[in-house]
């Protein structure tokens, strides 16, 4: 048995839900412990594209068990019709998918409050997806939340609805000035997909000890990335949940000694959506080239991506922050056709000071990021299968990202399918 924790390192987007599918060929089980539907993880097998959201990107593979740990904030709507397609595609879920009865709702209510708080802030605003993650997190934390076991006792869901109905109603009304949520309209809503749901609802926690009672493969699916970690990202531009290694423990209900090895998922470049700081973003034809080239939009919200050099700096801080044993480079197809690429190895003020850590970053004008410099290449990584079949310069590349973090690539992604990959390391190989 062997558990594996896969992890974005920069700000999501890193190709996980890819990586995922890929490495559930020797799995048996796929859990996912935090984040919500503002998740879009895209699998392509066989020139299909399937997006994800709250699903576990193993539902693919007919012999994978897909947990949804206590960690996840879930939309019912949303869930139920993610479940509708897949299985209108004639993949198999209801009998696969099993989800954690102790994990927090997503309602109308935090839709709302979302899109509001948004609006409201103008200029300023954080660049949510204004799917009410950070309102539901935000219940969770307040102790006012609405639990998935909450539904099974009809009479406890309409006071614990009440309750919040008052709450979310007046900040709506009185300080936003939006319409309130109808309660009656909520309440029909969420007891209708509760009966849709509730024979996929189980103890994932216990369930997750059987597996590794039985010597089973096991992956920890992350979403977004860690540079939007809530405690150790760039805040306040940041998601609403822990999306580092800490997660996976209190989103899933095991404890640490169960994993084995945490894998760091990276772009071979840099992209964020929303607002934020972004030291090496390309705002010049080489941002524009990323852009087009690596189709970036984002998955569940279709807004474009920025885009920016590979940052070493914040990778580094990533990877020391999860433990990363192991990287998985993506989309290093995407560089193809670029005549130089740069590589930002650190942060300067502009009085010559080193800054370490991207928490540091805030008042980019005062930073100046110092580049390596790289020859490009014009062909020959699409699609590629072994590392020696790649551009000497994209060997370069990859080599001198290996040395500088001091941690061996294992899995690089040439494509968009699942076949276009190159495993230099299983990572359900033991080290010794």
């Amino acid at each position: 048995m062997t558990s594996i924790v896969l992890l974005g390192t920069q700000w999501g987007d890193e190709g996980k839900g890819k990586i995922v599918d890929l490495l559930t060929s020797e799995a048996s089980t796929v859990v996912r412990f935090q984040g919500g539907n503002n998740a879009g993880h895209t699998l392509v097998v066989g020139g299909k594209k399937t997006v994800l959201h709250l699903i576990p990107s193993g539902v693919l593979r007919a012999n994978v068990t897909c947990l949804i740990g206590n960690g996840v904030v879930i939309s019912l709507d949303k869930l139920s019709e993610e479940i509708t397609s897949l299985e209108n595609q004639g993949v198999s879920v209801s009998d696969r998918l099993r989800i954690s009865l102790g994990c927090p709702l997503i309602l109308d209510y935090h839709i709302a409050i979302d899109k509001a708080r948004e609006a409201h802030l103008g200029a300023n605003q954080i660049g949510t997806t204004k799917k009410g993650i950070g309102p539901a997190y935000e219940d969770k934390i307040a102790r006012r939340a609405i639990k998935l076991s909450d539904l099974s006792d009809e009479i406890i869901f309409r006071e614990k609805l009440r309750l919040l109905d008052d709450y979310h109603n007046f900040a709506l009304t009185q300080y936003y000035r939006q319409e309130p949520v109808d309660i009656s309209m909520v309440f029909d809503k969420t007891m209708g997909n509760w009966e849709k749901v509730k024979g996929l609802t189980d103890d994932v926690s216990n369930l997750l000890k059987q597996h590794f009672d039985n010597n089973q493969n096991i992956i920890f699916e992350g979403a977004q990335g860690a540079m939007l970690d809530i405690d150790h990202g760039t805040y306040p531009y940041v998601t609403s949940s822990n999306t580092t290694i800490g997660s996976v423990f209190t989103g899933s209900g095991i404890g640490p000694k169960y994993n084995e090895n945490s894998i760091g998922i990276t772009k071979a470049y840099t992209t964020r959506v929303g607002a934020g700081p972004f030291p090496t973003e390309c705002t010049d034809s080489a941002g524009n080239f990323l852009a087009e080239k690596g189709n970036e939009f984002g998955s569940t919200t279709g807004r474009p991506r920025r885009c920016g050099w590979l940052d070493l700096v914040a990778l580094k801080y990533a990877c020391e922050l999860n433990g990363i044993t192991q990287l998985c480079i993506t989309k290093l197809d995407v560089l193809e056709g670029l005549s130089q690429l740069h590589i930002c190895t650190a942060y300067k003020t502009k009085d010559g000071a080193d800054l370490f850590y991207p928490l540091e970053i805030f008042e980019l004008e005062k930073i100046s990021p110092e580049y390596v410099t790289f020859s490009g290449w014009s062909e020959g990584t699409k699609g590629a299968r072994t590392f020696d079949s790649l551009p000497l310069q994209a060997r370069d590349y990859l080599n001198f990202i290996s040395d500088a973090l001091k941690i061996d690539i294992s899995i690089i992604s040439t494509g968009a399918d699942r076949d276009d990959t190159i495993m230099l390391r299983n990572p359900f190989c033991r080290n010794d």
